[in-house]
């Protein structure tokens, strides 16, 4: 009796425990990119959910046939020898699984380290995106203006986010429309991503920092392109010039809200000069300019 009601109260526990969960982003992709990785966690967790089952199948019925029976004590099993079609199913379809979950892998990685599938003969909008302690610093080249700790983007677009730190190394994350990508002194990562929909996304820096890394969090706001372009043209007519001293300021170790500006830190404070992964010339000449 003891035993039922502390497993009852265990399920019980379980089930209010995950009540309070939030939904898990990941899961919940709203671009090309981010429903890519989402596709390959759920074949991932099927995969294992068919090998659990059938593991504890298998067990069942070994318990079952082969426990032990009423012999007499000089009873003495027949030898038998070794099955091969069971030897060949136990070794076969490990190798199988783990070929298929490679394939899915390899497949996935060059799909999300891409452009995104059907925005191929679209110009990307690029965003250089920097970590401090502990804030985010993203810049628009395009528009000639910067953000603090929050980015917006247009819808059905490409984007490019060149990603790198001013101190420890970060890990940009945004669970909704693409996988994490390490922010580095001295190198720049592209993570490229699309948002399908319009709508406000989570991001967050999704590695250990500092004290104050839990709260390196940004806003991802995406809209219609129309929607973007009236968003850029009052920043420039609002807000204020970033200059130097003030860039220098906003490095220092601190937790900041929301800020904007005109202009961009990269003419006085370029961004590094490597690319990882830079497989073209001008890609690895357009490090090299930006430092100029």
């Amino acid at each position: 009796m003891k035993k039922k009601l502390t497993l009852l109260s265990m399920v019980i526990i379980a089930i209010t425990v995950l009540a309070g969960c939030e939904p898990l982003t990941v899961l919940d992709p709203k671009g090309p990119q981010a429903n890519t990785l989402s596709d390959v966690i759920m074949i991932s967790i099927w995969t294992m959910m068919i090998i659990v089952v059938a593991v504890f199948v298998l067990l069942i019925v070994m318990l079952t046939k082969y426990r032990e029976s009423k012999q007499s004590k000089d009873y003495e099993p027949p030898h038998i020898k070794g099955n091969k079609i069971v030897e060949t199913i136990c070794v076969g379809i490990p190798i199988l699984i783990v070929i298929f979950l490679s394939i899915v892998t390899v497949k996935s990685t060059y799909e999300v380290e891409t452009v995104p599938e059907g925005y191929e003969n679209q110009e990307p909008l690029v965003i250089y995106a920097a970590s401090s302690n502990w804030k985010w610093h993203f810049s628009y080249p395009e528009e000639n203006i910067e953000t603090v700790n929050y980015v917006f983007i247009p819808t059905n677009r490409p984007i490019q986010f060149k990603i790198y730190a001013y101190g420890p190394m970060s890990s940009f994350w945004i669970p909704q429309l693409a996988g994490q990508k390490y922010g580095m002194a001295g190198m720049i990562n592209t993570l490229n991503l699309a948002a399908t929909y319009p709508g406000e996304y989570m991001g967050r820096n999704a590695m250990f920092t500092g004290e104050g890394f839990a709260e390196q969090t940004f806003n991802v706001k995406a809209l219609p392109q129309d929607e973007y372009e009236t968003w850029v043209n009052e920043i420039k007519a609002t807000a204020k010039p970033l200059t130097k001293e003030k860039f220098n300021k906003l490095l220092e170790p601190a937790h900041l809200g929301q800020l904007t500006f005109t202009g961009t830190h990269l003419g006085f404070s370029p961004p590094p000069s490597e690319h990882h992964g830079a497989s073209t010339p001008d890609e690895k000449s357009e490090g090299k300019n930006e430092t100029n």
